[in-house]
């Protein structure tokens, strides 16, 4: 039996004389398991989150998306592409062009990226199952149409049972100076066939229309802006990706999904961690409680201190008897914390009680959340961490200058 763990156990639930002592106890109890169900739901809305994020951007973004290091735009012609279609792993690949243009709907004027994609694009992504409001067609018959983001649709003023078309206007690549500012711009015409809604960033930024209508109005012949890809899903992406590096060469860049918004993910990890960081510092603070409650147990404690000793423990047996009650504080805290936590995320996941405010306008209408449990080791050990030191503090002081006076 060990006999430190079997005393702090009786320390741990028994009465003791003064009652300040059970209540700061509590106190210090109630504190760490808010502190922890605190950690777990805002860790497991911050995944749930991220989840989604990963998953609107994934129904965008490519697998594999390949653009060139100096300029904008390359040859779809070279021979390395020939290669890179017989790749293990790369199921398909389109062809994009990309540039800003004027769009004018009516009366209404908006700037915007249109992208001109072959007509395999819908297999590099779930775009056609974010659609809105119309059908994803590109081309119906000799006529082409356009997939117009919701933020622009709403900029423009657009819908699909108007009998307007959008009126694209770029600058030609070869203009020359003229009265007529006209003349300095190409304009074609195309009707609207569907709206997606995918992320504020996509909604209000992109046009997609045919491949050769983008051409066209570019004046370009052969060229495109990047190369998209879609891989087999029992593929390693990361061999895949390697050997396209190899096969394309050193003027171009290869990026997976991650790396094509890079920038995002890493400022949604920052926070995570920040608000991870800010939350153990208040479970410190809260901690304190504990070094309260140790230190008022040892004083009241004193006289059966003295037994124990005379009864063959040393000083090294009395101070793990206080660590163990001021870890089993914590422990105690922590499951409590955890157990409330999980009922509390799973009570959002299952019913949504906690909405996000303008619900309707979103493409979720609650705060999502995603139980990860890396996140809960993390978190216990961490409890447990604050709760070993914030013990260990008053056990070796006090010890030290109430008891081994006696010794």
């Amino acid at each position: 039996m060990n006999f430190p763990l079997f005393v702090a156990r009786r320390y741990l639930f028994a009465k003791k004389t003064q009652n300040t002592i059970n209540l700061i106890s509590g106190i210090s109890v109630v504190g760490v398991a808010i502190g922890t169900m605190a950690l777990i739901v805002v860790l497991s809305v911050f995944n749930g989150f991220d989840s989604l994020v990963h998953s609107l951007f994934n129904s965008f973004n490519p697998d594999l998306k390949i653009t060139i290091k100096e300029g904008k735009r390359f040859s779809s012609e070279l021979p390395s592409l020939i290669e890179l279609k017989q790749t293990d792993g790369i199921l398909s690949l389109a062809e994009v062009v990309e540039e800003n243009a004027l769009l004018k709907y009516g009366n209404k004027q908006y700037i915007a990226t249109i992208k001109g994609v072959s007509s395999n694009f819908i297999y590099m992504s779930g775009i056609d199952s974010m659609i809105v409001d119309g059908d994803f067609v590109l081309q119906q018959g000799n006529n082409d149409y356009a997939i117009v983001g919701q933020g622009i649709a709403m900029k423009l003023a657009i819908g699909l049972t108007f009998v307007n078309p959008i009126i694209i206007y770029v600058p030609k690549r070869t203009a020359s100076i003229s009265m007529n500012p006209e003349r300095a711009f190409n304009r074609k015409y195309i009707f609207p066939s569907g709206i997606f809604a995918i992320q504020q960033d996509f909604d209000s930024k992109y046009l997609i229309v045919p491949i050769n209508f983008a051409r066209e109005l570019l004046d370009f012949t052969s060229e495109v802006s990047s190369l998209e890809l879609k891989l087999d899903p029992s593929s390693n992406p990361l061999e895949v990706q390697q050997k396209v590096k190899k096969i394309m060469g050193n003027e171009f860049f290869v990026k997976n999904r991650y790396e094509q918004e890079e920038l995002l993910y890493r400022i949604m990890k920052t926070e995570k961690w920040a608000i991870f960081f800010i939350l153990t510092f208040i479970l410190i603070v809260a901690s304190f409680n504990i070094i309260g409650s140790l230190t008022m147990l040892i004083i009241e404690k004193k006289k059966d201190i003295s037994i124990i000793r005379s009864m063959g423990a040393d000083l090294n047996h009395i101070r793990k008897i206080f660590l163990y009650e001021g870890w089993m504080i914590s422990i105690l805290g922590a499951f409590v914390g955890l157990v409330i936590g999980i009922f509390i995320c799973w009570l959002q996941q299952t019913f949504g009680l906690i909405r996000l405010q303008g619900s309707g306008s979103f493409v979720i209408d609650s705060y999502p959340v995603k139980m990860v449990l890396s996140d809960f080791l993390m978190v216990f050990i961490t409890v447990l961490a604050i709760g070993y030191f914030a013990a260990w503090y008053p056990v070796r002081y006090i010890t030290r200058k109430f008891l081994t006076q006696e010794m």
